[in-house]
């Protein structure tokens, strides 16, 4: 990446700290080591990861056999998912990450049942709704914290709330939250899952971390890895990584939100300029995220000119066999089909600076004139 090109798609994945590739250097450089094995040499890798294990156990505010380390958000997802005892009802929306959404819709063909929660322009299920949605067979409410397209934040208290009194499982998909805001805690969340390069980590390693009193089956069987919970030796590495960025986000996290906040408003204030703008997602949002709608451009046309003119960012579309489609997650909300097709994201991260965001702001002015 140049210092010309400008990166506004940190919800997709972000620059490795250097910190973090430091921390992953102790097992990538060292001797041999499997945390399994009873020699010296196992030992020492053992030790290390004991140690990651109690760093982010802290930082969940948790119990060192509570953490789960996994090779993805979307593992951690589906041990969070598929683990659960089969049958039931689960609560959830139509607007989650196909990791969640799609594993949901498979367990649904298998004999689930499930409520899909309606979002409208707001863009997050609201509390009333889930609490009315509780069935006496009832498995777990599976929601995102904050949605990964429009960045719509759920009220997580208030859902936890309602979770704990009823006394059903909440599990959260929190892949596009961490490294935002802080993760709330509340004793009616039963899980969390986070993916590590989601907030400047290593690729391959994520967390899922689940309360005692939630019982779940392993996703992978074989040897006693992970409290018998994920079988297969650990990317000890991708664990060191991952936990000294979660290092990282503890110590500096509110003015990490703080300065995510300061760009995201400052970019938004300056597309005002723009004539025919929409922000989508009426509930409070995440720090870092914008989905706008540029109303009369195609959006996957702006999104091409924006990378040939050095601005990488993502399509608030999807390409499906050639023919461009809008977002299910914006369709869920009930935005019109041409307003979903003309949608980008832009998600800002901690490397970036305002003084990108003034040359971005003047490159879209450029493009969305020409393209209008």
């Amino acid at each position: 990446m140049t210092n010309q090109r400008i990166y506004f798609d940190n919800n997709a994945t972000t620059l490795l700290d250097p910190r973090v590739f430091k921390a992953m250097l102790k097992d990538l450089s060292g001797p041999p080591a499997n945390p399994s094995s009873v020699h010296w040499f196992g030992q020492q890798a053992k030790n290390l990861l004991m140690n990651a294990r109690q760093s982010a156990a802290s930082f969940f505010q948790a119990k060192s056999d509570e953490i789960v380390f996994t090779s993805s958000g979307t593992e951690s997802l589906n041990m969070m998912l598929r683990g659960l005892k089969p049958g039931g009802h689960l609560i959830t929306s139509a607007i989650e990450h196909s990791a969640m959404y799609k594993t949901i819709r498979s367990l649904e063909a298998g004999g689930t049942t499930v409520s899909y929660l309606p979002v409208g322009l707001w863009g997050a299920p609201l509390p009333q709704t889930i609490d009315c949605a509780i069935k006496p067979d009832t498995r777990a409410i599976a929601l995102s914290l904050s949605n990964g397209e429009t960045g719509v934040k759920i009220d997580a208290m208030a859902i936890a709330e309602i979770a704990k009194k009823q006394g059903v499982p909440l599990l959260l998909d929190c892949v596009s939250y961490a490294g935002k805001e802080r993760l709330p805690v509340h004793p009616g969340i039963s899980a969390m899952c986070i993916s590590g390069h989601k907030f400047h980590g290593p690729k391959g390693v994520g967390i899922l971390f689940r309360r005692s009193s939630l019982k779940l089956n392993p996703l992978i069987t074989g040897g006693n890895q992970e409290y018998q919970m994920r079988a297969g030796t650990e990317n000890l590495a991708g664990i060191l990584g991952l936990t000294e960025a979660l290092k990282i986000l503890s110590e500096t996290q509110d003015e990490i939100a703080a300065h995510l906040l300061g760009l995201r408003l400052h970019f938004e204030k300056g597309l005002m300029s723009l004539s025919d703008i929409r922000i989508h997602g009426e509930g409070p949002r995440i720090s870092n995220t914008s989905n706008v709608a540029f109303l009369g451009v195609d959006g996957e046309t702006l999104f091409m000119q924006l990378d040939l003119a050095g601005v990488a960012v993502s399509q608030g579309s999807a390409c499906s066999s050639g023919a461009l489609e809008p977002s299910r997650v914006l369709m869920q909300m009930g935005i019109e089909k041409k307003v979903a097709q003309s949608s980008l994201r832009f998600s800002f991260g901690r490397t970036n600076t305002q003084e990108e965001v003034e040359r971005a702001l003047e490159i879209i002015a450029h493009i969305v004139k020409k393209l209008r």
